[in-house]
């Protein structure tokens, strides 16, 4: 929608280009001058509720930067090693540095079909992947996997999910077959009672996290989970710091209590749910459920009184749970998600307003990517595909291995949000095209053979899914001359034999709801256009009519039944060397800052933001300043160091805990991080880990 304000400016309505609470936006537009002059939300915005952060207000800078990629670029060393594709496109190249030609879409397209041809004619149909990103609309992200698993006849595709909220997914699914939020973001106001675990929500979502203090303060009870003091827990009931890699001990012994002080819905269960009976015998029996384990363990003994007192509100109340990544990026990830499920079966917390299970997806478009299907094992509205890919890391472990050779990418920095970036980086080094669709040069694009500039999110048209499942259809805020996604894709397709009749985004997405009938067939552009400022939450009726509350009568399993599925916890990590007295080196966590996203992509071109972070800072617990002699430290393990990292001494953190953020690649974080992941979805278990310590004299720092 756009009003005219003056001769030469308008009011358009759009979608942020960030987190994934997917607020609605409005810019003042200079037509004349095709700039955006300042982004606001709606006084009256549904998800906004009339406030942005200071990445929708500000981040936005971005668009205009000198950095962003303009015109095509080849690696000439890539065309001294493919002479026959230099000769299919010289009349086109033009020196742009010692290391790039500059070209036309045209020919790097070319250039990258008959690369691809050569290599799947070489090593077979599966030596190429596609990585997909969540800035990308979900009609390039359609349209990606299925010129992938169709014209390229590949089975491997994956997105950004990877490295997120795959475990939220999987572990949902396996509970009550929906891997989505079962409420909308309102039902904080609506709830009596709130668990968030592993969300540092007023950071990473923040516009969510005002309506968590604004609960609060209206007497809604919260208990908030984390391994460190955050800004939520001054406003919780409960303040509830863990040990790390103690998620899924805490939530047996939240079900624990429930079951033995028989706080459990009896009818919810028989009537909408199985395995109950296995379910309940092996929490009982299960040696590190009883609440009364962690009178053991030092410095965490309150928690054998709390957790019972959370159990009880939780359970006698209409309660949500809210979790974040501190959640998933364990290596029992998927197992917490599905004990987070079974506490809301047990109560029957779900199906109801105020009552639910809420993943807080990462970005803009993290849940309507996996929607669309840019995922190994799943087609389009999660259907079974007709030959299961791989996941990101095994594709790195067959860059390796050579059975892997050729790599679509879009809008995902791969060699800076992945782990264990040295061997990622050698996998890379190791193929034989690296064809890459960004903003600008960020690190994996800097590695591609061919980088294709596209169109930003506030540059097009397309559609975008946020974590509590609204379906928004943007409009472009200022024009652009580069392509979308998906008209490099179709240009692709084309020279690649497969020729889809797609000639604009609502061709796509027309597509996308025959395919995907079960969430979209009637998620018309018109209707979403008419719901531009709400959205719909999906799924969405041929009549058009949205679901805000999903499993009120049944759930989307196959036979409609939510399942218990038990698993216990491990002892290992910090819980096992506090109980045997021998807590070693420290424990690393890592999360976000308001002022950027993810690898800051974006937000690292918008001066405001960058003054606020300039810089990735270790939190250290000043009782542990003894060790930390000089201001700056890299932290090593067996993976890697990272560079220098300055030094801030805190009470927030525990002692031999350690705070970071990952939002700046010249950090390295990632270099330490190993491939030790979630055991069944392969998130990265990026939540905690262990490092050694070396000091950095203040001189060397500053080199």
């Amino acid at each position: 929608m756009t009003k005219k304000i003056e001769n030469e400016h308008k009011i358009i309505d759009s979608v942020c280009a960030y987190c994934g609470v997917g607020c609605d936006i409005a810019a003042e537009v200079d037509i004349k001058e095709n700039k955006i002059r300042k982004i606001f939300a709606h006084p009256d915005g549904a998800t906004s509720e009339g406030k942005l952060c200071i990445k929708g207000t500000h981040g936005y800078s971005f668009i205009d930067s000198d950095e962003r990629i303009r015109t095509p670029r080849i690696r000439k060393s890539f065309l001294e090693k493919n002479a026959d594709i230099k000769d299919a496109i010289a009349d086109s190249l033009s020196d742009l540095d010692d290391t790039w030609y500059e070209t036309d879409l045209d020919s790097a397209t070319t250039a990258g079909a008959m690369k691809l041809k050569g290599i799947q004619a070489q090593y077979g149909r599966k030596s190429v992947c596609s990585l997909g990103g969540a800035r990308s609309s979900c009609e390039s992200a359609y349209y990606f996997q299925k010129f992938t698993r169709f014209t390229l006849n590949s089975p491997h595709v994956d997105n950004c999910a990877r490295v997120c909220h795959s475990p939220s997914l999987k572990g949902m699914r396996l509970t009550i077959g929906e891997g989505a939020a079962s409420n909308p973001f309102d039902d904080i106001y609506k709830t009596e009672f709130m668990i968030v675990m592993g969300s540092n929500t007023t950071e990473a979502h923040p516009i969510v996290g005002n309506r968590m203090i604004k609960a609060a303060q209206n007497g809604t009870g919260i208990a908030c989970f984390d391994v460190r003091e955050i800004k939520l827990h001054k406003f919780s009931k409960y303040k509830a710091i863990t040990p790390h890699e103690s998620n899924l001990l805490v939530l047996n012994m939240i079900a624990y209590t429930i079951i033995t002080e028989e706080l459990y819905c009896k009818d919810f269960i028989k009537n909408r749910t199985k395995n109950w009976e296995h379910f309940k015998e092996n929490i009982l029996a299960d040696p590190y459920a009883n609440p009364e384990f962690f009178r053991d363990v030092e410095g965490y003994e309150y928690l054998a009184d709390m957790l019972p007192e959370i159990a009880r509100e939780y359970a006698s109340k209409k309660s949500l749970i809210l979790w974040g990544l501190g959640i998933t990026e364990h290596v029992d990830g998927s197992y917490a998600v599905m004990a987070i499920v079974h506490l809301a079966l047990m109560t029957g917390n779900i199906g109801k307003d105020g009552a639910g299970v809420m993943p807080l997806r990462g970005q803009t478009n993290v849940q309507g990517v996996c929607d669309m299907g840019m995922l190994p094992y799943y087609e389009p509205d999660y259907q079974a595909p007709r030959e299961v890919g791989l996941m990101t890391p095994q594709l790195v472990d067959g860059m390796l291995d050579g059975s892997i050779r050729g790599v679509l990418n879009i809008g995902e920095d791969l060699t800076h949000i992945h782990p264990n970036l040295n061997k990622l980086i050698k996998a890379f080094e190791n193929v034989e095209l690296i064809f890459v669709q960004e903003l600008f040069m960020t690190d994996i694009a800097r590695r591609a053979d061919i980088v294709v500039g596209v169109k930003s999110v506030y540059e097009k048209t397309g559609i975008y899914i946020n974590a509590m499942r609204k379906v928004h259809l943007s409009t472009p805020l200022v024009k652009s001359d580069l392509p979308d996604d998906w008209e490099v894709i179709k240009l692709l397709d084309e020279k690649m034999g497969g020729g889809y009749d797609f000639n604009s985004s609502e061709d796509i997405w027309e597509d996308v709801r025959k395919t995907a009938t079960n969430r979209f067939s009637g998620a018309s552009y018109k209707v979403l256009r008419d719901n531009e400022k709400a959205g719909i939450s999906w799924p969405i009726k041929d009549d058009g009519t949205g679901t805000p509350v999903l499993h009120r009568e049944d759930f989307r399993t196959q036979d409609g039944i939510g399942a218990f599925r038990y698993h216990g916890y491990t002892l290992s990590g910090m819980v096992e060397e506090i109980l045997g007295k021998k807590l070693k080196g420290y424990h690393l966590t890592t999360g976000r800052i308001m002022a950027h996203y993810n690898n800051s992509a974006q937000t690292k071109y918008s001066e405001k933001l960058m003054k606020k972070h300039t810089e990735d800072i270790l939190l250290v617990h000043k009782d542990d300043e003894a060790d930390f002699p000089t201001s700056m430290v890299i932290l090593k393990t067996q993976y890697g160091e990272t560079n220098p990292l300055r030094v801030k001494f805190t009470d927030k953190v525990q002692p031999k805990t350690l705070y970071t953020t990952f939002h700046h690649a010249d950090s390295k974080l990632n270099h330490i991080f190993g491939d030790k992941s979630d055991e069944l979805i392969m998130t990265a278990a990026f939540k905690s880990l262990q490092v050694e310590i070396i000091p950095v004299a203040d001189e060397v720092a500053c080199v």
